[in-house]
């Protein structure tokens, strides 16, 4: 259970996050499953009961997000790709062949990788296509981009023929962030809605913005130890999506630039997530509110809907997960599939309870059979660590935030209106 509040013997009134029905086949795997899952978690702090999330990626293309097969998509700059609006279809192939050939070279199979190669060539011959997609005004950016995909893909394949693949996938890596940047100029062109008029009070996100964060060791802790490497503090990165969780995004913003989370205590760790966020859950001394467990606006706690997103979807689902709209077991858009995935914690059974208390996932697909997404759908998934996301394994409780910056992105951030203000307080 992700639960805000509850320490070990005793329990207050708590944000709880516990695995609901999961898209298992049958009830008799729904109980196993929990079972399972409620013997892996234990209770601390915070209490969140999370299972790692899973969604699988088409074996090529990795197209697909999360739902069902054996494979999982678990790069968070693939998925934040595939998360971009109005992205054209050549764009996709294209992405989906360096990504194959990508993975390929990982893999020492340079033969696959050739092929997967020659498909993006292919797809990289429909230009003309491609930039009829990008907004006039970013024209001359994409076609840069379009060159330097070009001549990136040129040298992939002369370093695969020489036998020489670390130099191809590096090749291929620069392939890559320039068809980020061909896309990313693509979706600059979307019209992004306002979300529904209810939510008028609340912060949102158009677009997407960068957070960094730095995490200095607790007392108890000494230093960061990850991998036998010593380190006296960690800096991550995050990039926070506002075209599918808006609200979300914009909420996490807004308290990132307040300072909000400056010099709070990570409140959970426990090998499956990393969790802070709850003002009333820090030390004693700290004058927090204990009855608040969330950002205390205008006297009392700022709270969020939820706020998931099908992929293909135009807009978000509010208040209500997938199963509730009927499409449970759906690919999500941002999906909990990477190791660093940036999750919002709410009450187990009130969806629009969340406020400012978030986690980091610690995704392992081995914990989790392909297609048994306990997340996906339920929680809102509202961005992935993009730097730095395995130093994360030996942050523990009582390790600290130093520091949380929007480093890019703040122009993003759309600000509630005095009326919008007014009428919320009444």
């Amino acid at each position: 259970h992700l639960r805000e509040g509850e320490e070990a013997g005793h329990s207050t009134n708590a944000m709880r996050l516990t695995p609901p029905p999961s898209t298992f086949a049958g009830a008799a795997a729904r109980s196993l499953s929990a079972a399972a899952l409620a013997a892996l978690l234990s209770v601390s702090s915070i209490t969140p009961s999370v299972p790692p999330a899973f969604g699988p990626a088409a074996a090529q293309a990795k197209e697909l997000a999360s739902g069902s097969g054996s494979r999982v998509n678990k790069d968070p700059i693939s998925l934040l790709r595939l998360a971009l609006p109005r992205v054209s279809k050549e764009a996709r192939e294209l992405q989906a062949g360096l990504e194959e050939c990508q993975d390929n070279l990982a893999r020492l199979n340079g033969q696959v990788a050739s092929s997967a190669l020659q498909k993006a060539k292919v797809a990289a011959g429909k230009s003309g296509a491609m930039l009829k997609s990008v907004p006039p005004a970013k024209a001359a950016e994409a076609q840069a981009a379009l060159d330097t995909i070009n001549a990136a893909m040129d040298e992939v394949g002369a370093k695969i023929a020489a036998s020489r693949q670390g130099e191809a996938l590096a090749a291929t890596e620069r392939a890559l962030g320039a068809v980020t940047q061909l896309q990313e100029a693509m979706a600059s062109g979307y019209a992004q809605p306002s979300p529904p008029k209810e939510f008028a009070s609340l912060p949102y996100l158009k677009g997407r913005a960068t957070v960094d964060l730095v995490l200095q060791p607790g007392k108890e802790h000494g230093q960061f130890d990850v991998e036998g490497k010593l380190y006296k503090q960690l800096e991550v990165k995050m990039v926070v999506d506002g075209y599918t969780s808006p609200i979300t995004a914009g909420n996490f913003v807004d308290l990132v630039r307040r300072g909000f989370y400056n010099g709070m205590h990570i409140q959970r760790s426990d090998g499956f997530v990393v969790q802070t966020g709850d003002p009333s859950n820090e030390l004693e001394g700290s004058g927090a509110d204990a009855k608040k467990n969330g950002y205390v606006e205008g006297g009392k706690v700022r709270k969020i809907p939820l706020e998931v997103m099908v992929r293909g979807d135009k807009d978000p689902i509010y208040s209500a997960t997938f199963d509730d709209d009927g499409r449970g077991g759906y690919a999500a858009a941002m999906p909990f599939n990477s190791y660093g995935a940036l999750g919002m914690a709410r009450e187990e059974y009130d969806p629009d309870s969340a406020s400012s208390q978030w986690f980091w996932l610690l995704f392992d697909s081995d914990l989790t059979p392909a297609g048994k997404n306990l997340l996906d759908g339920r929680y809102a998934c509202f961005g992935y660590t993009v730097d730095g996301a395995r130093l994360l394994s030996d942050v523990k409780e009582g390790d600290i935030i130093a520091s949380a910056k929007v480093s890019s992105g703040e122009s993003n951030l759309v600000l509630p209106t005095a009326p919008a203000l007014a009428v919320a307080a009444e």
